[in-house]
């Protein structure tokens, strides 16, 4: 159960597509702490994280892009 509720907005650098940012929607919202990602399709390099910070920290979050081979930057919370 989660208690804590957290949102934040990551920016990926490169251009994927929307095959890829599905695998990526699907693959974060399997973490342990995170809710759900989610990215419009008119701003698909802007993904909106809805995550538990007392399970999993926003500097977690960038290292499954990272091991992704993706460049993406934390740009603010919601």
């Amino acid at each position: 159960m989660i208690n804590f509720d957290a949102n934040a907005v990551v920016h990926i650098n490169e251009s994927l597509s929307a095959d890829q940012i599905h695998d990526i929607e699907r693959e974060l919202s399997g973490v342990r702490g995170v809710v759900s990602a989610c990215a419009h399709v008119k701003t698909p390099h802007l993904l909106v994280v809805d995550y538990d910070p007392q399970a999993i920290h926003s500097r977690e979050l960038l290292r499954h892009f990272e091991r992704s081979g993706l460049h993406a930057a934390l740009i603010g919370g919601i």
